[in-house]
């Protein structure tokens, strides 16, 4: 797809790759370590950096779809993002879930927020057909954490 017109452009260069690499934006906002997915190391990795891109970019389109449908959300509306980094066939791929947190709202609604969302969001766009992902939808108010692996955190 070409862009009609660009509104921002992110400019980043990365040295060392995975193994002690580093990543720096232009303007200096993003400076970050980067280490091995899984092993020791002091910095993040790009799947830990492409979750937290995805997760923010479709809970942008969520409040989008939520105020073109007269729906107000909840305060505490978030998304959990999971990118899971595999093998098949002997090539890399990668394969996400989406958790979409709305508590309070009737399941059907959230649900319906969530496809637009989904429909919307340019990381959404962007890998549509390229990797697997599913989305999920959870609207019980709770003050667990949206992932398990989160609680060893919550303490």
């Amino acid at each position: 797809m070409k862009l009609d017109t660009v509104q921002y452009t992110a400019r980043t260069l990365t040295t060392g790759g995975r193994d002690g690499g580093a990543s720096r934006s232009d303007d200096g906002r993003l400076d970050v370590r980067i280490s091995p997915p899984g092993r020791d190391g002091s910095g993040t990795n790009p799947e830990q950096l492409f979750a937290a891109g995805w997760s923010n970019c479709f809970l942008s389109a969520v409040k989008i779809i939520a105020g073109r449908k007269h729906i107000r959300l909840p305060v505490d509306v978030a998304i959990a993002a999971e990118v899971d980094l595999g093998v098949t066939n002997g090539e890399y791929g990668l394969a996400a879930r989406l958790t979409v947190n709305l508590p309070g709202l009737d399941l059907s609604v959230a649900q319906d927020i969530a496809h637009g969302a989904h429909e919307i969001c340019a990381y959404s766009r962007a890998t549509r057909g390229n990797i697997e992902v599913s989305i999920n939808v959870r609207t019980e108010v709770s003050d667990v954490p949206l992932h398990p692996a989160m609680l060893a955190h919550a303490d």
